[in-house]
């Protein structure tokens, strides 16, 4: 077995060291610390960015049309979150309760937002009206911090 060299005792020691006391990790245009901050570069606006993941498929209904789903972004989203969003066609799978693997086509809502008081009220308010109006178990979230330049 080859011998360490100094090198990376350093490395090693530098990550026991860093590893739960905040320590912060270089990656290419920003620095992402221990819950996912972060501190961005002079040309990008430090955001929140929240991924939504809204299943199509009814039980014993026919899935979610284009235009129910054109309804509930004008109705629901839009009026949120009036800056601007993305909004992904996709297919997904998971595990329902019954243990049985779910494929489904899905779309995934991407927004970049300002951190605000109300930030996770909207969201939870979007998740809440997808869920009740549409009959569905989840609605997936993703936070995250994101460093953006328009």
């Amino acid at each position: 077995m080859p011998r360490p060299t100094r090198h990376s005792l350093l490395l090693i020691i530098a990550i026991a060291l860093g590893a739960g006391t905040g320590a912060w990790v270089a990656t290419s245009r920003w620095f992402v610390g221990e819950a996912g901050s972060a501190t961005c570069g002079q040309a990008h606006t430090r955001l929140r960015r929240i991924e939504l993941v809204f299943g199509l498929s009814r039980k014993d209904q026919v899935d979610v049309s284009d235009a129910a789903w054109s309804l509930f972004l004008a109705r629901e989203v839009t009026p949120r979150f009036p800056d601007g969003l993305t909004v992904l066609s996709a297919s997904g799978q998971w595990r329902n309760k019954a243990g049985d693997i779910v494929r489904e086509p899905s779309r995934l809502l991407l927004i970049w937002a300002q951190p605000s008081a109300d930030l996770d009220d909207r969201i939870e308010a979007i998740r809440s009206a997808w869920k009740s109006a549409h009959g569905q178990e989840s609605v997936l979230r993703a936070d995250g911090a994101s460093c953006v330049s328009f």
